[in-house]
């Protein structure tokens, strides 16, 4: 069953998606939409270093990607806000990226490929790595889900109740960075993003509690990735944005549904 290329990308993108849902949702509730673009960012800096260091693009990846979250972490509060840290960090590590990329002699790169995902060309081992990325992201959510909840929810009763928020901080920024690192080859740098962010949008709206919404982000996404998966194989249009897409289209979709429930009642 694996040998077939459509089952190893839809597989792909459920794992991705897998992932993606419940990070996605802490995302929306802290407003950290743009915190997760710049680590996604600087992601490409770690595939050129990988790649000049011959080591894993994954491993390369997600490390950078951690170290760009831990330090945005470290110096909000510092004399700068934190979208104009973001901002600076994010554009300068994409383009020292893009620059060390440039210098690589010798090795064939296709940029496309880390910018926009390549997801029809995943392997066996790339399925092992996301599934299992993914799988250690629900775990550590799943772990601190309580604490993490609260400390979203009110950092002043989660000090009082001998929480660390600063600490669950930390769960998330690990979380992201390991999410990033699995995501690439599906859906590529610049689109990361928007699969953390638009099916925990989309479930917002449908949800009675966040666990609830939770399970209902990680369903859009999955659907979001066959369904973009085989609308990009009918239409011959790039497989990572037609993902995207169709999840842009249950967000409107499901946003359009409950405004005209609303004005019915």
């Amino acid at each position: 069953m694996l040998d077939d290329f459509m089952t190893r990308a839809m597989l792909a993108g459920v794992g991705v998606a897998f992932a993606a849902a419940p990070l996605g949702c802490f995302v929306v509730w802290r407003r950290m939409a743009y915190f997760g673009d710049a680590t996604a960012h600087a992601a490409i800096l770690g595939i050129a270093l990988a790649l000049a260091l011959e080591v894993s693009i994954f491993a390369g990846a997600m490390v950078v990607a951690l170290i760009m979250a831990l330090t945005v972490t470290f110096l909000t509060g510092r004399g700068y806000a934190m979208d104009t840290i973001l901002g600076v960090l994010a554009h300068s590590a994409l383009a020292f990226g893009l620059v060390a990329v440039s210098f690589l002699s010798g090795i064939r790169i296709d940029l496309m490929a880390y910018l926009f995902g390549d997801i029809l060309a995943v392997s066996k081992s790339d399925l092992i790595v996301i599934w299992g990325g993914a799988t250690l992201v629900v775990a550590l959510i799943l772990w601190r889900w309580s604490a993490l909840l609260m400390s979203t929810l009110n950092e002043e009763l989660a000090y009082a109740s001998g929480l660390h928020p600063k600490r669950e901080q930390l769960v998330l920024t690990i979380s992201l960075a390991i999410t990033v690192a699995v995501a690439i080859k599906v859906v590529g740098v610049l689109l990361i993003a928007a699969m953390l962010i638009i099916p925990a949008a989309a479930a917002r709206g449908l949800a009675r509690t966040p666990e609830a919404m939770a399970g209902i982000a990680g369903a859009i996404g999955a659907v979001s990735a066959v369904a973009g998966l085989q609308g990009a194989y009918v239409l011959d249009t790039p497989a990572g944005p037609s993902i995207v897409c169709v999840a842009a289209i249950l967000f409107a979709g499901l946003n359009l549904v409950g405004w005209r429930s609303k004005n019915a009642m």
